[in-house]
């Protein structure tokens, strides 16, 4: 949670919010999006009154969207700069709902930040800054570009998502990232990495049930556009988890 710019009209308020395409992007294969407001231990909301748990109980999957760096502080790290602190109330919340997800075997899927929490939330570390920290020959990040920057990805080897993306090896991904996935948590599996310097892109828990992370953006490949992977596998199969996983309730 961050401050709120005061020409927003919310002065003094914290905002928490769900990012239109990531919404548009699962609505448009017919399933309804939710935002799901945190749960603090001083607020108007007490925890003895709505748990996660009741959550997850009301959902069928679980998307981690973008946005914030991960704290350094959740993988027992300190910030290598200021800037680079991180959303520490946002990562306690989003870890607690990750696992309650996964106590309920309901599907998770991790778009960029959500694909680094999914690996701090089972132990593994993260890059604070790709470019200071690695001798990386791929641009991950171009704020003058934001959404238009790609480049490569590798599938692994038996990774889900050469099935997913019908056998194919790879493609060009949206990239807008400085950190990413470093040690990897217990139980996962490297799914991609990127072409260019083989930092992770993609990671798999080897468990049962759908849990996946991507570092790229699927929800902003254009459907019309030929150069990066098609948007529509990756939250199909995420929804076929889910209405399999329900199917059983």
């Amino acid at each position: 949670m961050h401050q709120v710019p005061a020409e927003l009209g919310f002065r003094n308020k914290k905002l928490q919010y769900l990012e239109q395409s990531i919404a548009h992007w699962v609505m448009a294969h017919g399933a309804l999006a939710f935002m799901l407001p945190t749960l603090v231990e001083h607020g108007e909301v007490e925890r003895r009154a709505i748990r996660v748990s009741d959550y997850v109980r009301e959902l069928d999957g679980l998307i981690l969207q973008g946005g914030a760096d991960v704290a350094p502080a959740s993988y027992g790290h300190e910030a290598l700069r200021p800037e680079w602190g991180g959303d520490r109330v946002r990562d306690l919340y989003e870890i607690e709902l990750f696992w309650e997800f996964m106590i309920q075997g309901k599907p998770v899927l991790g778009i960029c930040r959500g694909c680094q929490l999914i690996n701090v939330a089972l132990g593994g570390t993260l890059w604070q800054d790709l470019p200071s920290q690695t001798e990386s020959a791929c641009r991950h990040n171009d704020p003058a570009r934001y959404d238009q920057l790609l480049h490569a990805v590798e599938f692994a080897p038996g990774a889900s998502l050469r099935e997913i993306y019908g056998g194919i090896d790879g493609g060009q991904v949206t990239s807008i990232h400085h950190q990413a996935v470093r040690d990897l948590g217990k139980d996962l599996a490297v799914e991609a990495r990127s072409a260019g310097d083989g930092i992770i892109e993609a990671i798999r828990w080897r468990g049962e049930g759908f849990v996946l992370g991507v570092q790229w953006h699927p929800e902003f490949h254009a459907p019309l556009d030929p150069r990066p992977l098609p948007r529509e596998p990756l939250i199909e199969a995420f929804l076929s988890a889910a209405a399999a996983r329900t199917a059983k309730d």
